[in-house]
């Protein structure tokens, strides 16, 4: 391990140099969530592509229903149904009207469109709550139908083009493609689309005291949370994650399962053995030792200047020069560690311009003074009030409260040359929701 003290600054400065974005590639609409888009994609034809009813009721001209009332109803003849997807549309001529469903073509002639409950929907009776199916209608959907109000051009219409016009920029590269940037891709006609992929995060945890949650705990022994946080913290920000099993501290079976895991790996969290004990697998397996270590493995071991998470390491191995980075081991500081330094990371190989958490300024909410080490930059649990502009301590400094961790939604900062916050000072605040 360097004896330099790296700033958080410096070392997250080295960590993003490294880090390239992913190759893009062509993916299939349903491979492409969660992908950042390469190019803008531009609207091949208007959304929608021609004039549609909004409404189930019937297409009319505007100047037959001019004097229609509740007391004297216009009759019109209903000369045929119009469904979506509709072809060969009827004109609809002085006098008549088409029987129309939603998302269905507006026919030549028609100005606007009726709703139901606005006529007697062609049952002779009164005012119409739906259709009635098209099997039932009077005389296949032929007969009269008696309108009770007066209907405005293009009422309850969707004119072509409203959504979008074709040329228009549909989606700007940099776009992370959820939910609704997928229908739209979907709507304008685009099968694949060109993105980077999402990164393949490898998190890996050792330590021969770790037992897997379900399993039963003999002395000495506790349950592996970091490698589910961490897996958990990876797919959060984008990444497609592998958990694997705790490895125990023997550099050899740390080395084979590194190896064995570069193949699928776009990036290599380690959490433990990166501190200064005796059994500090990850530093042993690690560090370049000729034919003992990894095949072209090139990892920095540093000490930071922060609390918690002075020990890190980062660096690259494999032929393929697979970014690695080796977080501390207590639950804290390696979520902590992964917030500041492997989120951007994953966020980097996705593409994207923006790879930070946001950080607010906000107002201490605490009983008491914080008290912070000279030197260091702290980063304590906190809940933060968006309404009030203020943050709570939660919990207490320690690296190993994931009680408190787990009720947080922000980190606060206190800088390196600040040994004291007093309640009621600004602090930044980096939020984590």
């Amino acid at each position: 391990m360097s004896s330099t003290i790296w700033s958080v600054d410096d070392h997250l400065e080295d960590i993003l140099a490294s880090v390239r974005p992913l190759d893009p590639i062509e993916l299939q609409l349903p491979e492409a969530q969660g992908c950042v888009l390469v190019d803008d994609v531009t609207v091949p034809v208007a959304l929608p592509p021609f004039d549609n009813s909004s409404m189930d009721g019937y297409a009319v001209r505007v100047a037959d229903l001019a004097e229609a009332g509740e007391d004297s109803p216009v009759v019109l003849a209903v000369i045929g149904d119009i469904a979506a997807g509709s072809e060969g549309l009827p004109t609809v001529g002085p006098g008549q009207a088409a029987r129309i469903m939603t998302g269905a073509p507006l026919p030549p002639g028609a100005q606007a469109v009726v709703p139901v409950e606005w006529t007697d929907g062609g049952t002779g009776g009164g005012a119409a709550t739906s259709m009635l199916p098209a099997g039932q209608a009077p005389e296949g959907a032929a007969g009269e139908v008696r309108v009770y109000r007066p209907v405005e051009e293009h009422a309850h219409v969707r004119a072509r083009g409203s959504d979008v016009q074709a040329g228009d920029l549909a989606l700007a590269a940099g776009t992370v493609l959820g939910p609704p940037q997928i229908g739209l891709l979907a709507a304008i006609g685009r099968g694949t689309v060109r993105v980077r992929p999402r990164p393949r995060v490898v998190v890996l945890s050792t330590g021969s005291e770790l037992a897997q949650p379900g399993e039963e705990l003999t002395t000495g022994r506790i349950y592996d949370s970091n490698s589910f946080a961490l897996a958990a913290a990876a797919r959060d920000a984008g990444a497609i994650a592998y958990r694997v099993g705790a490895v125990t501290d023997d550099p050899e079976l740390l080395r084979a399962a590194i190896e064995d895991q570069l193949l699928r790996a776009d990036l290599l969290v380690t959490t433990g053995g990166v501190s200064v004990g005796a059994y500090d697998v990850v530093k042993e397996a690690l560090a370049p030792a000729g034919d003992e270590g990894v095949p072209e493995s090139n990892v920095d071991f540093r000490r930071l200047a922060m609390q918690p998470g002075k020990p890190q390491g980062f660096g690259s191995i494999g032929p393929e020069r697979t970014p690695l980075l080796a977080l501390p081991g207590n639950p804290v500081s390696s979520y902590v560690s992964f917030e500041l330094f492997v989120r951007p990371a994953i966020r980097t190989l996705m593409g994207l311009d923006d790879v930070h958490r946001p950080t607010v300024r906000a107002l201490l909410d605490a009983e008491a003074p914080l008290s912070s080490p000279d030197g260091k930059r702290q980063f304590l649990r906190g809940r933060y009030d968006a309404e009030a502009g203020r943050v709570a301590p939660v919990g207490g400094a320690g690296s190993h409260l994931v009680a408190a961790l787990a009720h947080a939604d922000c980190l606060i900062v206190v800088p390196e040359k600040t040994t004291s916050v007093e309640p009621g000072a600004g602090v930044d605040v980096v939020l984590l929701g």
